[in-house]
């Protein structure tokens, strides 16, 4: 028996593409946010040295791990749809402190300075970086997304 095609089965299909659309916009969302993460971590990790020493990391680069504290504090926040869409963030969690020194600073606060500029005007970024090459990669990430979802439409 041929399906018949009527109003309510096209409301039924269309509801089912609008659902998975969402699915698949959230889990590209998802994947970019966990790669600019990932490469920020990695850009704020550019060698290392003890604390009190200079840093091996060159202005306009990433800055250089001492502890760790600002690569572990760089997170993705939960994918949720407010008026603009759908949207994550990507940045420094904050109330993480580094285990050395008197006046610890927290990382998000140092992260900061470090991407935005020293008081002498110099910069190690970290994020910014990051984020370009997402923006290379998004066309990548999403079009996995998309493709991984089933867009057929159900005959009975």
């Amino acid at each position: 028996m041929a399906s018949e095609f009527n109003a309510a089965s096209l409301r039924a299909a269309l509801k089912r593409i609008d659902s998975q659309g969402i699915k698949a916009a959230q889990a590209g969302l998802i994947a970019m946010g966990e790669a600019v993460a990932k490469q920020a971590r990695t850009n704020a990790s550019n060698g290392s040295h003890a604390w009190g020493t200079p840093t091996p990391a060159r202005p306009g680069e990433g800055p250089a791990r001492i502890s760790g504290t600002l690569a572990k504090s760089i997170i993705r926040t939960a994918v949720l749809r407010d008026a603009a869409g759908w949207s994550t963030q990507v940045g420094l969690k904050p109330g993480q402190f580094p285990s050395y020194g008197k006046g610890r600073t927290p990382s998000s606060k140092y992260g900061s300075y470090l991407e935005t500029g020293l008081k002498n005007g110099t910069t190690y970024p970290f994020l910014k970086p990051a984020t370009q090459m997402a923006a290379i990669q998004a066309a990548i990430v999403f079009g996995r997304a998309f493709a991984a979802t089933d867009w057929s439409i159900p005959t009975d």
